[in-house]
Parts: structure tokens; C-alpha cells; sequence
């Protein structure tokens, strides 16, 4: 079993309400725009991270992360980008791949728009946690939590912390 921890979209943001749930996972996964690598670096010294790098993130991000994740979590097929898309509109990119050899869970960020949604042409939970950072139009800063198991997802919650301002 092992408790989840999602969150993207940090642009260069970290504080202690991000950090307090980094501290209750097993493993924390960014979905990308990280900013400041200070960010990452402040999770990893707490937890394992898995992460992507997405449109905001330089140089020194896209040698440290790649834009493609796919690993396995006990026993769930895990696919993480930053811009994926969602089901019936995924980004032209990914379509062939997403159609061959679908994942179980497909996670993306960019958007600023919490949403799980399950997708029955695919059969695959998608995730978007929102944003955890202070920049963008997103009004509240989100994040998701959640229990893979065997291979199960379950337990899920919808973190929200204090309105962005």
C-alpha cells in the first residue's frame, strides 16, 4: 500500500501547508510547471518524488526530469505529463500512444483545473490536481491524495488550501 500525494503547477511555490502533507504520503508525484527547482529539492529531502517537467520549467528541470513518466506503483500502470489533455480531447502528442498501450492512471497538470475523471474508451482513471502554486487564474491552490493498493486507487481526497492571492 502506498499513500499518494499529487500536486503540480507549483510555479516556484512552496510552504508549510504543502509541506505537511509531503510528510503523511509515502510518495509525492508533480505533475510539472515546478518553477524554482527549490521546490523539488524541499520534497525530496522529505519523500520519494517522482516528477515531469512541463512548459514553465527550464533548462536545469528538463535535465533533472523528463517530460514522460510511466512507471509502475504496486500494481497500477502510472503514466505522468504535464500537458495530456483530458479523455476525448487528449493532446495530439500522446493520442497514439494513449490508444495502443493505455495506462491505468493517466496524470496531467497545466491546466489549473482539478478533475478526475474516469475514462471508459480507455479504461483509465485520469487525474489533474489542480495547482498548488500562487500563479495562475485558479482562485483556491489544490492538490489530491490518495491510496494505491494492489491495484487499486482508493481513499482519494480534494486537498484545498487557502484561496490564491
Amino acid at each position: 500500500m502506498k499513500k499518494i500525494l499529487l500536486l503540480s503547477d507549483t510555479h516556484s511555490h512552496i510552504d508549510d501547508t504543502i509541506l505537511k502533507y509531503v510528510a503523511q504520503a509515502d510518495e509525492v508525484w508533480h505533475a510539472g510547471d515546478i518553477g524554482d527547482l527549490a521546490v523539488t529539492d524541499a520534497i525530496k529531502k522529505l519523500k520519494l518524488l517522482r516528477c515531469v517537467y512541463g512548459n514553465i520549467d527550464d533548462a536545469t528541470a528538463r535535465l533533472e526530469f523528463p517530460l514522460h513518466n510511466r512507471f509502475m506503483c504496486e500494481g497500477v500502470d502510472v503514466w505522468i505529463t504535464h500537458i495530456g489533455g483530458y479523455p476525448g480531447k487528449f493532446n495530439p502528442n500522446i493520442k497514439a500512444e494513449m490508444e495502443s498501450n493505455p495506462p491505468k492512471l493517466f496524470i496531467c497538470g497545466h491546466s489549473h483545473i482539478l478533475k478526475v475523471i474516469f475514462d471508459k474508451k480507455h479504461n483509465l482513471l485520469h487525474m489533474n490536481p489542480g495547482a498548488a502554486g500562487k500563479s495562475g487564474f485558479h482562485q483556491v491552490r489544490t492538490m489530491l491524495r490518495f491510496v494505491i493498493e494492489g491495484d487499486k486507487i482508493k481513499d482519494m481526497e480534494i486537498i484545498e488550501m487557502e484561496k490564491r492571492v
